[in-house]
């Protein structure tokens, strides 16, 4: 830009009077003006122009943020699907828990209810047995009714040891368990991060399983079956997919990844066998004479009530059918007695838990074993240490165990000891 000078001159006479300035002076002032350009005003403006390199930038930049938009939306959808199956698995936590209670209080007052009526008509019988040579009519109101209760007290006992309430309320305990440690590990879940889809998908698996293994209704064939041929463990996971066994490449070096070594596989592995040999055959052999105990009480109880009742009619003296039915409806109260008052049921329940328990241990071990990608495993020390928890000891009483074991395997003679503490 250009500018010039221009010089004014202002006489002080016209400022101020003559009087007051005794010469003349003379003011001088300089002004700067811009000079305006010569050529004309251009209207054709243009934008910078943007390099191609800024422009990938750009178009990056918009890229991610959408993608990162979708996955945030993608993450809100799957953090409301697990608290929808969380709010679904408090639910069921809450409504097997008062079944459970509801079946505890049919064993308590059918237990109490049958053996009421049958001792009622054995002192029945023996009554009307005693006075023989009593008026026929009042032995034959006796005989009756003593019929009936014996009667009546055989068709309740077929019942009860059909559906085995304390099995039952045993069943319910155990799923309430199930679903309460199900919402733990989804509220752990959420309050670790994201939740993801395969956490979504578990979560659904976990609670249909838990929902087979333990089903609330009695009647359309979905009660389980409480005499099975033979002892199975209870199953109240998703099973795995049976997947071939893969062997790790020779020489690979397991240190330091991810928490994981040879010698902690060997130590698991150790571990497992230890629970095969002796954990599980134990309550295996265990669980099978429960389940044959309960047979032949739920056989047993009902047998006498009918005999008592048979007997009962033939009640018309001193000709010993009063003595039969009377001892018939007395042993029946005591087996009804050891039975439910005992709650063999449950007990048999109780180790198909401790079975089921020693099964998805053992399952969990060997699907972790076999991944590998050390990235998707547990942390081995985590994992150590859990496993430990599970069976009642701690990590250097769980390495102890190991040794222990391959040393007598190594002799060729079985350990002496359980891999549990707690069972």
């Amino acid at each position: 830009m250009m500018a010039f000078i221009s010089t004014i001159s202002i006489h002080p006479s016209t400022l101020l009077s003559s009087r007051s300035i005794s010469s003349k002076r003379l003011i001088n002032a300089a002004i700067r003006i811009p000079k305006l350009n010569s050529r004309p005003f251009n209207n054709n403006l243009s934008m910078p122009k943007i390099p191609s390199s800024s422009r990938d930038l750009v178009q990056d930049y918009v890229m991610s943020t959408t993608h990162s938009k979708m996955l945030q939306h993608n993450h809100n959808i799957k953090t409301l699907e697990l608290l929808s199956i969380l709010e679904a698995v408090a639910e069921r936590a809450e409504i097997h828990k008062n079944v459970g209670e509801q079946r505890d209080n049919w064993n308590k007052l059918l237990l109490n209810s049958i053996n009421m009526i049958t001792l009622a008509a054995a002192t029945m019988v023996a009554v009307a047995d005693s006075h023989g040579g009593g008026g026929a009519s009042s032995i034959s109101a006796l005989n009756l009714s003593s019929t009936l209760l014996f009667s009546a007290a055989t068709g309740m006992l077929l019942v009860m040891n059909k559906i085995q309430p304390s099995q039952l309320a045993e069943e319910q305990r155990k799923a309430t368990r199930s679903f309460k440690q199900l919402q733990t590990q989804i509220e752990t879940t959420l309050a670790l991060g994201v939740p993801t889809e395969e956490d979504v998908k578990s979560s659904v698996a976990k609670v249909l399983a838990i929902e087979k293994a333990y089903p609330l209704p009695l009647l359309g064939g979905a009660m389980l079956e409480k005499f099975p041929a033979k002892f199975e463990p209870a199953v109240w996971w998703p099973r795995r997919n049976n997947k071939t066994k893969s062997d790790h490449q020779e020489g690979k070096a397991l240190m330091n990844m991810n928490g994981w070594s040879e010698e902690l596989e060997m130590e698991l592995r150790e571990v497992i066998e230890v629970v095969k040999r002796k954990d599980v055959e134990d309550y295996e052999r265990l669980g099978n004479k429960a389940l044959k105990a309960n047979k032949t009480l739920a056989i047993a109880g009902p047998l006498l009530t009918a005999i008592a009742a048979l007997g009962s009619v033939f009640v018309t003296g001193n000709n010993g059918a009063g003595v039969v039915s009377a001892m018939a409806g007395s042993m029946a109260a005591v087996v009804n007695a050891f039975e439910h008052g005992g709650q063999v049921g449950m007990v048999f329940e109780m180790y198909r838990n401790c079975g089921g328990f020693f099964k998805q241990l053992e399952e969990t071990v060997e699907a972790t074993l076999e991944e590998n990608d050390f990235d998707k495993r547990e942390n081995g020390q985590v994992f150590e240490l859990k496993v430990a928890l599970q069976l009642g000891r701690s990590v250097s009483q769980l390495r102890e165990l190991a040794s222990k074991s391959a040393s007598c395997r190594v002799e060729g003679i079985s350990i002496d000891e359980f891999a549990s503490k707690m069972f």
